[in-house]
């Protein structure tokens, strides 16, 4: 896989999964657009990047603002004057049952989850069916398997998909393919934001060697494996899929 004169925008970029996919990116020689809320976590992403396509291009912003989105995309063109890969992968979780969740819960999950992948990719489709490009989404396997206590996580991750496969089949006839990796617990810093504690965190990790078949969460580098495989020439004719990266998880039905 060589991503030499191409162009790949990564949201969510400073930490976690975007973080691993960008230094995955720039090993393969991609040009990069790092977008993502902590300047100081994403000039040190930057930092990781290989040289080879020159660093990557830093943008602070918060895409849950249309401004941000706006200016992110422009700053993209501006610099590199195309896009060939998209990778939305921004988005933030949040425990809730219907008994315990609120509506400024349900739409601030939703509005980082969805929307914006929504308004950042209506803005680049135009930029990809030029390059002919693809995106890929960075769903979950809450997007399809049902889990009790992050009700808002897994709808908004549902809706990923099926935008996913919506968008899929509206650009294919214009060569541009779109597509979903579905991990499964991920050791990243996703669930700490969420509101995890140290210990918590590390019996959710524990616990994990059961609800996951290859008995253990997964790295974050592992996911942007997968990401950088959907996004190259190696996945020429796969559009509209969600594919697991859950060690199993998804196949699953613990007893």
């Amino acid at each position: 896989m060589n991503f030499a004169g191409k162009v790949v925008l990564i949201t969510g970029a400073s930490s976690g999964i975007g973080a691993a996919t960008a230094i995955k990116f720039s090993k393969l020689g991609a040009s990069l657009a790092l977008t993502g809320r902590k300047l100081d976590n994403l000039n040190n992403v930057a930092k990781e990047c290989a040289a080879g396509a020159g660093a990557p291009l830093v943008i602070p912003g918060d895409i849950t603002q249309e401004a941000d989105t706006e200016r992110i995309l422009k700053t993209t063109i501006e610099k590199y004057g195309k896009l060939d890969v998209l990778v939305n992968n921004a988005g933030i979780i949040e425990t809730g049952t219907i008994e315990t969740t609120s509506l400024e819960q349900f739409d601030r999950v939703m509005n980082t989850n969805v929307r914006s992948i929504y308004h950042l990719t209506m803005l680049a489709v135009p930029h990809l069916i030029k390059s002919q490009g693809n995106i890929v989404n960075v769903s979950s396997v809450n997007g399809i398997r049902s889990f009790p206590g992050v009700l808002a996580y897994n709808i908004s991750k549902m809706s990923v998909d099926q935008f996913t496969r919506c968008v899929a089949l509206e650009l294919a006839a214009k060569n541009v393919r779109v597509n979903c990796v579905n991990p499964g617990v991920t050791v990243t810093n996703l669930h700490k934001r969420g509101g995890m504690d140290e210990e918590t965190y590390k019996k959710f990790l524990e616990h994990s060697k059961n609800t996951h078949a290859m008995g253990r969460p997964g790295q974050a580098t592992e996911v942007a494996d997968a990401i950088v495989f959907l996004a190259s020439e190696a996945a020429s004719f796969v559009t509209g899929a969600s594919l697991p990266v859950d060690g199993g998880r998804h196949a699953m039905c613990p007893r």
